[in-house]
Protein backbone atom coordinates (compact mmCIF):
# COMPACT_ATOMS: atom_id res chain seq x y z
CA UNK A 1 0.00 0.00 0.00
CA UNK A 2 1.71 3.11 -1.03
CA UNK A 3 0.63 5.70 2.30
CA UNK A 4 -0.68 9.30 1.71
CA UNK A 5 0.19 9.85 5.56
CA UNK A 6 2.71 7.95 7.47
CA UNK A 7 2.71 8.52 11.64
CA UNK A 8 5.17 6.68 13.71
CA UNK A 9 5.28 6.03 17.22
CA UNK A 10 6.94 4.25 20.07
CA UNK A 11 3.95 2.41 22.17
CA UNK A 12 3.88 3.99 25.74
CA UNK A 13 1.81 2.26 28.58
CA UNK A 14 0.28 5.09 29.92
CA UNK A 15 -2.57 5.17 27.45
CA UNK A 16 -3.87 1.80 27.91
CA UNK A 17 -2.87 2.38 31.82
CA UNK A 18 -5.39 5.25 31.48
CA UNK A 19 -7.90 3.05 29.72
CA UNK A 20 -8.10 0.57 32.51
CA UNK A 21 -8.09 3.06 35.19
CA UNK A 22 -10.94 4.84 32.83
CA UNK A 23 -13.14 1.20 32.85
CA UNK A 24 -12.11 0.84 36.82
CA UNK A 25 -9.65 -2.37 36.33
CA UNK A 26 -6.92 -2.95 38.03
CA UNK A 27 -4.62 -4.22 35.25
CA UNK A 28 -1.52 -2.56 34.61
CA UNK A 29 0.88 -2.81 31.26
CA UNK A 30 4.36 -3.67 31.60
CA UNK A 31 6.50 -3.13 29.09
CA UNK A 32 6.18 -6.28 26.11
CA UNK A 33 2.42 -6.17 27.56
CA UNK A 34 -0.18 -7.07 24.80
CA UNK A 35 -2.48 -4.23 23.83
CA UNK A 36 -6.27 -5.36 24.05
CA UNK A 37 -7.77 -5.06 20.55
CA UNK A 38 -8.69 -1.86 19.47
CA UNK A 39 -6.72 -0.17 21.72
CA UNK A 40 -4.03 0.78 19.14
CA UNK A 41 -6.02 3.85 18.56
CA UNK A 42 -4.56 5.52 21.36
CA UNK A 43 -1.27 5.68 19.14
CA UNK A 44 -0.06 7.15 16.27
CA UNK A 45 -2.48 9.99 16.45
CA UNK A 46 -2.61 12.48 13.87
CA UNK A 47 -1.93 15.98 15.68
CA UNK A 48 -3.08 18.97 14.17
CA UNK A 49 -2.56 22.36 15.97
CA UNK A 50 -5.82 24.52 16.98
CA UNK A 51 -5.68 26.66 13.28
CA UNK A 52 -6.33 23.68 11.68
CA UNK A 53 -9.71 22.56 13.64
CA UNK A 54 -12.88 23.49 11.92
CA UNK A 55 -16.06 24.24 13.28
CA UNK A 56 -17.46 20.80 14.83
CA UNK A 57 -13.86 20.38 16.45
CA UNK A 58 -12.40 17.96 13.83
CA UNK A 59 -9.28 18.78 11.67
CA UNK A 60 -10.73 20.59 8.79
CA UNK A 61 -11.04 18.55 5.66
CA UNK A 62 -8.60 18.25 3.07
CA UNK A 63 -5.58 17.65 2.10
CA UNK A 64 -5.53 14.31 3.67
CA UNK A 65 -9.42 13.86 3.69
CA UNK A 66 -11.44 15.43 0.88
CA UNK A 67 -14.07 18.14 0.94
CA UNK A 68 -16.89 16.95 -0.49
CA UNK A 69 -18.95 19.80 0.33
CA UNK A 70 -20.94 17.69 3.28
CA UNK A 71 -20.54 19.08 6.63
CA UNK A 72 -21.44 16.46 8.99
CA UNK A 73 -18.46 14.00 9.21
CA UNK A 74 -18.74 10.74 11.52
CA UNK A 75 -17.40 7.16 11.68
CA UNK A 76 -19.53 4.57 10.31
CA UNK A 77 -17.73 1.86 10.68
CA UNK A 78 -14.28 -0.53 9.89
CA UNK A 79 -13.13 -3.83 9.43
CA UNK A 80 -10.00 -5.13 11.11
CA UNK A 81 -7.16 -8.03 10.69
CA UNK A 82 -5.36 -8.77 13.70
CA UNK A 83 -2.21 -10.56 12.43
CA UNK A 84 -0.80 -10.12 15.94
CA UNK A 85 -1.50 -7.57 19.13
CA UNK A 86 0.41 -3.99 19.45
CA UNK A 87 2.68 -4.05 22.28
CA UNK A 88 4.10 -2.01 24.90
CA UNK A 89 7.70 -0.71 23.75
CA UNK A 90 7.58 -1.53 20.17
CA UNK A 91 8.18 0.76 17.45
CA UNK A 92 5.18 0.98 15.48
CA UNK A 93 4.43 3.03 12.22
CA UNK A 94 0.63 3.96 10.94
CA UNK A 95 0.16 4.09 6.76
CA UNK A 96 -2.64 5.36 5.82
CA UNK A 97 -4.55 6.32 2.44
CA UNK A 98 -7.98 7.16 1.33
CA UNK A 99 -9.21 3.85 -1.26
CA UNK A 100 -12.73 5.26 -1.88
CA UNK A 101 -14.80 8.01 -2.17
CA UNK A 102 -18.79 7.20 -3.07
CA UNK A 103 -21.21 9.78 -3.21
CA UNK A 104 -25.12 9.33 -3.79
CA UNK A 105 -28.54 10.17 -3.06
CA UNK A 106 -29.73 8.71 0.02
CA UNK A 107 -33.35 9.06 1.70
CA UNK A 108 -32.42 12.37 3.50
CA UNK A 109 -30.22 13.69 0.67
CA UNK A 110 -26.97 13.71 -0.64
CA UNK A 111 -24.52 11.00 1.08
CA UNK A 112 -21.09 10.06 0.35
CA UNK A 113 -18.59 7.34 1.90
CA UNK A 114 -14.93 7.90 2.25
CA UNK A 115 -12.99 4.56 3.00
CA UNK A 116 -9.97 4.83 4.48
CA UNK A 117 -7.00 2.22 4.94
CA UNK A 118 -4.78 2.06 7.33
CA UNK A 119 -1.74 -0.52 8.29
CA UNK A 120 0.10 -0.63 11.12
CA UNK A 121 3.42 -2.29 11.21
CA UNK A 122 6.43 -3.18 13.68
CA UNK A 123 10.02 -4.55 13.24
CA UNK A 124 8.35 -7.88 12.61
CA UNK A 125 6.27 -6.68 10.06
CA UNK A 126 2.25 -6.03 9.59
CA UNK A 127 0.22 -6.01 13.16
CA UNK A 128 -3.07 -4.74 12.07
CA UNK A 129 -4.87 -4.08 8.65
CA UNK A 130 -7.63 -1.40 9.13
CA UNK A 131 -10.10 0.23 6.93
CA UNK A 132 -12.55 2.94 8.25
CA UNK A 133 -15.46 4.02 6.70
CA UNK A 134 -16.75 7.80 7.66
CA UNK A 135 -19.96 9.31 6.28
CA UNK A 136 -20.49 12.36 5.35
CA UNK A 137 -23.73 13.94 5.24
CA UNK A 138 -25.62 17.98 4.88
CA UNK A 139 -25.90 20.08 8.23
CA UNK A 140 -29.42 19.60 8.29
CA UNK A 141 -30.08 16.12 7.54
CA UNK A 142 -32.31 14.13 9.76
CA UNK A 143 -31.77 11.26 12.11
CA UNK A 144 -31.39 7.68 10.08
CA UNK A 145 -33.87 4.96 10.17
CA UNK A 146 -33.60 2.82 13.34
CA UNK A 147 -34.35 -1.20 14.45
CA UNK A 148 -34.74 -3.21 16.76
CA UNK A 149 -31.94 -4.93 18.57
CA UNK A 150 -31.82 -8.56 19.06
CA UNK A 151 -32.56 -10.01 22.15
CA UNK A 152 -30.60 -13.56 22.22
CA UNK A 153 -27.38 -12.67 23.60
CA UNK A 154 -25.25 -14.98 25.65
CA UNK A 155 -22.99 -12.56 26.92
CA UNK A 156 -24.06 -9.12 28.53
CA UNK A 157 -22.81 -5.99 30.10
CA UNK A 158 -25.03 -2.92 30.60
CA UNK A 159 -23.58 0.09 31.56
CA UNK A 160 -23.64 4.60 31.43
CA UNK A 161 -20.84 6.16 29.50
CA UNK A 162 -21.17 9.41 31.42
CA UNK A 163 -19.77 12.88 30.28
CA UNK A 164 -16.26 12.07 32.22
CA UNK A 165 -15.54 9.28 30.44
CA UNK A 166 -16.76 10.40 27.23
CA UNK A 167 -13.89 13.17 28.12
CA UNK A 168 -11.08 10.87 28.90
CA UNK A 169 -11.77 8.46 25.74
CA UNK A 170 -11.73 11.82 23.26
CA UNK A 171 -8.64 12.83 25.11
CA UNK A 172 -6.85 9.64 24.74
CA UNK A 173 -7.74 9.80 20.89
CA UNK A 174 -6.94 12.93 19.98
CA UNK A 175 -10.52 13.71 19.05
CA UNK A 176 -11.76 17.09 19.09
CA UNK A 177 -15.80 16.14 17.82
CA UNK A 178 -17.83 18.46 19.88
CA UNK A 179 -20.45 15.53 19.91
CA UNK A 180 -18.82 14.21 22.50
CA UNK A 181 -18.50 17.48 24.71
CA UNK A 182 -20.81 20.09 23.64
CA UNK A 183 -24.52 20.22 24.69
CA UNK A 184 -25.13 23.15 22.65
CA UNK A 185 -23.78 21.46 19.40
CA UNK A 186 -25.58 18.23 20.06
CA UNK A 187 -28.72 20.23 20.23
CA UNK A 188 -27.91 21.94 17.28
CA UNK A 189 -27.21 18.68 15.18
CA UNK A 190 -30.44 17.39 16.73
CA UNK A 191 -28.96 14.88 19.75
CA UNK A 192 -31.20 14.74 22.74
CA UNK A 193 -27.50 14.88 25.00
CA UNK A 194 -23.67 14.28 24.39
CA UNK A 195 -23.02 11.60 21.72
CA UNK A 196 -20.96 8.31 23.23
CA UNK A 197 -18.16 7.32 20.39
CA UNK A 198 -18.71 4.87 18.18
CA UNK A 199 -15.12 3.78 18.14
CA UNK A 200 -15.56 3.67 22.27
CA UNK A 201 -18.85 1.30 21.43
CA UNK A 202 -16.58 -1.00 19.40
CA UNK A 203 -14.33 -1.02 21.77
CA UNK A 204 -16.18 -2.10 24.27
CA UNK A 205 -18.03 -4.90 22.36
CA UNK A 206 -14.66 -6.34 22.28
CA UNK A 207 -14.03 -5.62 25.89
CA UNK A 208 -17.05 -8.03 26.28
CA UNK A 209 -15.58 -10.41 24.35
CA UNK A 210 -12.17 -10.53 26.10
CA UNK A 211 -13.61 -10.12 29.30
CA UNK A 212 -16.47 -12.35 29.82
CA UNK A 213 -16.35 -14.49 26.80
CA UNK A 214 -12.25 -15.10 27.08
CA UNK A 215 -11.78 -14.73 23.56
CA UNK A 216 -9.94 -12.55 21.13
CA UNK A 217 -10.44 -12.06 17.95
CA UNK A 218 -8.33 -12.68 14.26
CA UNK A 219 -11.16 -10.51 12.65
CA UNK A 220 -13.64 -7.85 13.41
CA UNK A 221 -16.13 -5.66 11.57
CA UNK A 222 -18.37 -3.21 13.14
CA UNK A 223 -21.45 -0.90 11.68
CA UNK A 224 -22.56 2.10 13.63
CA UNK A 225 -26.59 2.00 13.22
CA UNK A 226 -27.89 4.45 15.78
CA UNK A 227 -26.39 7.20 18.44
CA UNK A 228 -26.06 6.54 21.93
CA UNK A 229 -26.31 9.41 24.15
CA UNK A 230 -24.47 10.08 27.83
CA UNK A 231 -26.19 9.22 30.91
CA UNK A 232 -28.08 6.93 28.84
CA UNK A 233 -27.75 2.99 29.59
CA UNK A 234 -27.39 0.38 27.10
CA UNK A 235 -26.38 -2.88 26.62
CA UNK A 236 -22.87 -4.75 25.12
CA UNK A 237 -24.56 -7.87 23.60
CA UNK A 238 -22.53 -10.96 22.40
CA UNK A 239 -23.15 -14.72 20.83
CA UNK A 240 -20.46 -16.65 20.43
CA UNK A 241 -21.35 -20.27 17.62
CA UNK A 242 -18.03 -21.64 17.18
CA UNK A 243 -15.62 -19.61 15.70
CA UNK A 244 -17.36 -16.74 15.34
CA UNK A 245 -19.02 -14.14 17.32
CA UNK A 246 -21.99 -11.64 16.70
CA UNK A 247 -21.87 -8.84 18.53
CA UNK A 248 -24.26 -5.48 18.91
CA UNK A 249 -25.58 -2.53 21.38
CA UNK A 250 -28.87 -2.53 22.33
CA UNK A 251 -30.12 0.83 23.88
CA UNK A 252 -32.64 1.46 26.55
CA UNK A 253 -35.32 1.61 24.04
CA UNK A 254 -34.37 -1.21 22.35
CA UNK A 255 -33.10 0.20 19.36
CA UNK A 256 -29.48 -1.66 17.77
CA UNK A 257 -27.12 0.87 18.25
CA UNK A 258 -24.50 -1.12 16.01
CA UNK A 259 -23.99 -4.83 14.81
CA UNK A 260 -20.73 -6.45 14.91
CA UNK A 261 -18.81 -9.88 13.68
CA UNK A 262 -16.00 -11.23 14.63
CA UNK A 263 -13.53 -14.35 13.66
CA UNK A 264 -12.38 -15.16 16.76
CA UNK A 265 -8.67 -16.57 17.25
Amino acid sequence: MSPNEEVRETVAAFPARAMAATLDRAESFADGAALPPLWHWFHCLKLYPMAEAGADGHQALGPFLPDLGLPRRMWAGGRFTFHRPLTIGAEVTRQSQVLNVAQKEGRSGPIAFVTVAHRWSDAAGPVIDEEQDIVYRRADAPPGATQPAPGDETLSRTLTAGPVLLFRYSALTFNGHRIHYDRDFCAAEGYDGLVVHGPLLATLLLDLLRVEGGRLPSRFSFRAMAPVTADTPFTLCARIEGETARLWVRRQDGIQAMDATATLA
